[in-house]
């Protein structure tokens, strides 16, 4: 996903062109005399991550360069974020978000984008084996458990068999819970648990119970398996000390003019008609644009904390609020010596489901030789837990946990402790989409459906192939930004058509 893995249609849609009037600049939104307009461009751009500088691009190639890119942070690269963490003389940079290429290429087949993207502008990397080189562990120490491990592997390649079967056969969707269930994956040892957390909760950063046995599938296969035009199994882990974020400011910087970005610039209001829109931000500058192409993370448009008027019609709001955001958090440690397992990963398996399970050696000579860095991965509502502590809490409970990994040795403290708190930060909350079981198609189409012809949406949530991917946001950036392009192009559209309801296969009988 935006953040791990192994494993794991992105089609425009319908685009209506029609003939438009000349545009007007009213929007239907009363405006207060201390409002201050101070652009007045052919498209706002909300959002500076990927999907965002993809979709600057895709006008800029399409001769559209009236754009603005409005930016929140004081960079471009959305959750592509770094922090440097250790001791002086030690420091190390390492990733808040996004961390791996998933999928690079197989033969002459289909290139992951953003592979294409980190060769070309040499970001460091390195391969992340997540299955061949591991240490296991549970709450008496080092126990071996790969052969559980390695059932939990095959039980998930045997899961996305069951769900594609279902797919041929037109059969509804069932929670991945349920699929594991009928292919008798039923875990019940702390061990079995943990190796199931590793092949999907640290993917998809929610239980199986809480996400589509399909979907969950599809993502993986159509960014892993070539069989059907995925990229490959490899995952590429970024080592780069400017941060992985600069593959996409680099490509950025190959076309953006300074006056095409806002920085610092929080969207708090989008006022819109079939005239134009109105942006306002927290500092009270109105931007009015013939459109505004919104690429805010899922968990933004759930938590409203951008308001909209006219508020967005109800099956934009259903298909918004169907799909979850998740939310997958790193742990960082830097400790004066290494203590711990030589391998790349490390799997711990405690009677509590997801309580630190999924470690990380940075130690290693491949990646930060003499770091003494480590760091553990928890997801969903543990996530969420955490964010609720303070740090010192939670560096208590991780370390409680390293202690019970190596109960003969006395765990020091550590030199650094860091980690991010994707879910209450406003300008995210959360990491990444999930597609829980009752999101359909149609859900799909709707969030990616224009609104009153000039309120576009795009980014790595509405990617049906690839949501959670950065590769889903590169795709939903180009795709979306194609079909906008056309449409400023004939003079207007109705742009991509949304489904007016979303109905069952058939009707229940009560």
């Amino acid at each position: 996903m935006f953040f791990p893995r192994s494993r794991r249609w992105c089609s425009l849609g319908t685009l209506l062109v029609v003939s438009i009037p000349a545009i007007a600049r009213s929007v239907g939104r009363a405006q207060a005399e201390s409002d201050i307009k101070e652009a007045d461009p052919t498209v706002l751009i909300l959002g500076g991550g990927v999907a965002g500088v993809i979709a600057a691009q895709t006008l800029y190639e399409q001769g559209i360069t009236d754009f603005i890119i409005v930016e929140a942070r004081d960079e471009l690269g959305g959750r592509l974020q770094t922090e440097t963490i250790g001791v002086p003389g030690n420091e190390w940079v390492v990733e808040r978000g996004p961390n791996w290429v998933q999928g690079t290429q197989t033969g002459d087949g289909p290139v992951n984008p953003i592979w294409e993207l980190v060769q070309k502008h040499q970001v460091k990397t390195v391969y992340n084996d997540w299955y061949g080189s591991m240490t296991t562990y549970d709450e008496s120490g080092a126990v071996n458990y790969t052969d559980v491990f390695d059932d939990s592997t095959n039980n998930y390649t045997t899961l996305t068999v069951v769900a594609g079967e279902r797919v041929q056969k037109q059969l509804v969707d069932l929670t991945a819970r349920s699929g594991y269930s009928l292919i008798d994956a039923k875990p019940i040892t702390p061990a079995e648990k943990a190796c199931e957390y590793y092949q999907f909760d640290w993917e998809y950063a929610q239980t199986p119970i809480e996400s589509s046995l399909i979907a969950s599938s599809w993502g993986n296969n159509f960014t892993y398996d070539p069989d059907v035009g995925g990229f490959g199994d490899d995952n590429m882990m970024s080592i780069d000390q400017r941060g992985f974020k600069h593959f996409i400011q680099a490509e950025a910087a190959e076309f953006l003019q300074p006056s095409q970005v806002m920085y610092n610039a929080t969207v708090t209001n989008i006022a819109y008609s079939t005239d134009g829109v109105s942006v306002t931000l927290t500092n009270g500058i109105e931007l009015v644009a013939d459109y505004a192409l919104c690429t805010f993370s899922l968990g933004v448009l759930q938590n409203d904390d951008v308001t909209f008027e006219p508020s967005l019609p109800d099956w934009k709001q259903e298909a918004i609020q169907s799909m979850v955001m998740a939310t997958y958090t790193k742990i960082f440690l830097q400790f004066e010596e290494d203590f711990w397992f030589d391998t790349q990963m490390a799997l711990y398996a405690d009677t509590t489901r997801g309580r630190y399970p999924v470690w990380q050696n940075m130690n290693l000579t491949a990646f930060f030789p003499g770091s003494g860095i480590v760091f553990v991965t928890v997801t969903g509502e543990y996530s969420v837990r955490i964010e609720a502590l303070s740090d010192d809490e939670v560096k208590a409970e991780v370390l409680q946990v390293l202690q019970a990994m190596y109960p003969d040795i006395t765990i020091p403290e550590p030199t650094a402790f860091y980690f991010p708190r994707w879910h209450t930060d406003p300008l995210f909350r959360g990491s990444y989409s999930n597609w829980p079981p009752s999101f359909f198609s149609g859900h799909h189409t709707n969030f990616r459906a224009t609104v009153d012809e000039r309120l576009w949406f795009a980014g790595e949530a509405t990617s049906i192939k690839y949501f959670g991917f950065l590769h889903g946001a590169y795709y939903e950036g180009l795709d979306v930004a194609t079909a906008l392009a056309q449409c400023i192009h004939a003079g207007g559209c109705i742009g991509l058509e949304h489904v007016p309801e979303i109905r069952n296969a058939f009707p229940y009988e009560v």
